[in-house]
């Protein structure tokens, strides 16, 4: 599958509030590259939504350049941008072609990410992780909505939860979170491609969601379903300003906020149903 990249020149308090809106218009894969930030969509998507950028572009008063990138070409960009990173001495995440970590880290993952988001570099998924720290999953039944590289659901497995099911919209995110279940060793969990968790009837003690405030909004309700009376949910793709609204939506829905962090304008949040 080949890809449209839009590059934008933009300062750094900017590129998240796009990103944010780029994810809304289908906008799969970001990279930030001093004063640019590039984004990727499918080819055949971006004629979809040109008018939608052109217009988000002008409000902002950004410009872009787009060009149409194949798909090996988009792999070999994440290959060559993908650095180690460590999350405290909790967790640490390289690609296959990182020696391991020296010391070692509580819990060491294997990914590549391809054209899946997760690596754990993005302040989403590292407050994630780090919200996850604090949370017991031995013995635990877990669900992860909107998968992306696997990482999240991988994390669960390494501190010993018994049940770990993920989903995510695209084929390409699947494909590649079961390669990353084999290079960690996390055969338990099981992960097929949907794009909503409305058809799912299991109940679960922890869900995580790092996904965009759309889609955590739209979902809030399914989410506590699944869960179980004093269940966890962890939610990120926050933007700062949409806090309330998240905030609103959880306690309609019977969820209580324990602990949130907020990272470069991202909010992170730890909820307890009730």
């Amino acid at each position: 599958m080949s890809h449209t990249s839009i590059t934008l020149t933009c300062n750094p308090e900017l590129r998240d509030i796009l990103i944010a809106q780029l994810s809304d218009q289908g906008f799969e894969g970001f990279e930030e590259r001093g004063n640019e930030l590039v984004a990727y969509i499918p080819e055949e998507s971006f004629s979809e939504v040109a008018v939608e950028v052109e217009a988000l572009t002008k409000i902002y008063g950004v410009s872009y350049v787009k060009e149409n990138i194949a798909q090996t070409n988009w792999n070999a960009v994440w290959e060559s941008n993908f650095e180690p990173v460590s999350v405290d001495t909790f967790c640490g995440i390289r690609a296959g072609f990182h020696p391991p970590f020296s010391p070692q880290p509580q819990h060491e993952i294997i990914i590549t990410p391809k054209m899946s988001f997760g690596t754990g570099h993005h302040a989403t998924t590292s407050s994630v992780i780090k919200l996850m720290q604090g949370v017991e999953f031995r013995g635990k039944r877990v669900f992860d909505f909107g998968t992306g590289t696997g990482i999240l659901a991988i994390l669960a497995s390494k501190m010993g939860a018994s049940v770990i099911e993920a989903i995510d919209i695209d084929e390409w995110s699947v494909e590649n979170t079961k390669e990353n279940i084999i290079a960690n060793n996390a055969l338990a969990i099981k992960v097929w491609q949907s794009d909503t968790p409305k058809s799912i009837i299991n109940t679960y003690n922890v869900v995580l969601a790092n996904i965009n405030r759309n889609i955590l909004l739209e979902f809030m309700g399914d989410m506590r379903r699944l869960l179980v009376s004093g269940g966890v949910l962890i939610l990120s793709g926050i933007l700062k300003e949409d806090e309330p609204a998240i905030l609103e939506a959880a306690r309609s829905h019977a969820l209580v906020l324990e602990s949130q962090i907020e990272k470069d304008n991202w909010l992170a949040m730890k909820l307890l149903a009730r």
